[in-house]
This record gives structure tokens, sequence and C-alpha cells, in this order.
């Protein structure tokens, strides 16, 4: 058993217990957690609303629908990994309808050890995705940081009759005397000045 730090949360939608009861040996504790079982694609349809899950297991069909429109709703409003196990009668028809949105399919029957990989590539992609999810706040946080240097820079301008370079000299200057950061620094500036 390996320990690992953090977890993965799991919504299994699937109206058969024998299914249910099969992969649990599947999502072990230390691995997957916690996981929560849905038995209809409009219970599953609450849960996702109150929680967000890092796995989506739907074992279609299922009482109220299919499953596919779970399947891809779910890829498009979240970063879940979703795992959409199908007859295998009807696979290549729901393959092709939902690969594009990022829903992994499964055909029926299948055996513990494809379902255990395929678990495997859905965990490396959410994590793949976690890391997208850091550049962007990332991103997000220098393009408000260069906003409000520049609304203090302005503001240096206008009151101070500062030139662009001078003020923000005086921005960096007081960010490294006072040991702030460049963006505390400016919302500083803002709140003297404005």
């Amino acid at each position: 058993m390996v320990f690992r730090e953090s977890t993965y949360s799991v919504l299994l939608v699937s109206a058969s217990a024998k299914f249910n009861e099969a992969m649990m040996p599947l999502l072990p504790v230390n691995e997957f957690w916690p996981v929560t079982v849905a038995k209809s694609v409009s219970e599953a349809g609450r849960r996702l609303l109150e929680a967000d899950f890092d796995l989506v297991v739907i074992n279609a069909p299922l009482p109220d629908d299919f499953g596919m429109q779970l399947a891809m709703d779910t890829c498009a409003s979240s970063e879940a990994g979703v795992l959409l196990l199908v007859k295998s009668e009807v696979y290549d028809e729901v393959y092709f309808k939902v690969v594009t949105c990022g829903v992994v399919t499964l055909s029926k029957p299948t055996n513990e050890r494809m379902i255990a990989q395929n678990l495997r590539v859905l965990c490396a992609t959410r994590e793949r995705l976690r890391r997208v999810e850091e550049k962007q706040v990332s991103v997000e946080e220098k393009i408000e940081e260069i906003r409000l240097m520049n609304r203090a820079k302005w503001l240096l301008i206008e009151r101070l009759r500062m030139s662009e370079e001078a003020a923000h000299n005086y921005i960096i200057r007081q960010s490294m005397d006072m040991r702030i950061s460049k963006r505390e620094a400016a919302e500083n500036v803002i709140r003297t000045y404005q």
C-alpha cells in the first residue's frame, strides 16, 4: 500500500448494487475518498451541485436516463474525470458522441483490471488539470497585479506630477523598503491618493 498525501473524491453513479459492490475494492480509501454513490441521474445531478468531485464513474443505463448526457454535462461544467461504462452493443455509438467532450468510455462486460487502469488514467488527467488550474490562477493574479500597478502609477502621475517611470520606481522602492509585495505597495498608493 502506497501512502498518498491527497485522495481523489469519487461520485459513483450506478443503480446496480452488484456493480457498486464490485467497484469498492477498486476504490481503496488511501487513494479514493470520499466515495459517494448516486443511484440515478437526478440524484447524481444533486450531488454534483452540492460538492466537487475529482472522478465521476457512471454505470449506464440508469433508471431515469441513460447517463450519456450526465457524462457530457459533467465534463463541460467541472474538472472531474468522467468514466462512462456502457454495454458493448452501444459502445461505438456512445463513444463517438462523448469523446469530444472528454468522457472516457469503457464497454461492458469488462474486468477489474480495465476499470482500474481507466481510473488511473482519469487520476493522471485530473492532476494535469490541477496544474492548468494553478497556472490560470497565477496568470489571473499577475494580471490583477499589473492593473493595480497601473492604477497606482496613474494616481501618482495625476496627484504628484511624476513621470510614468518615476511612478513605477516609487512603487517598487516602497515595496522593497517596506518589505511588502508590489501589489501591496500599489494598494497603499491607491488608498493614499484616491
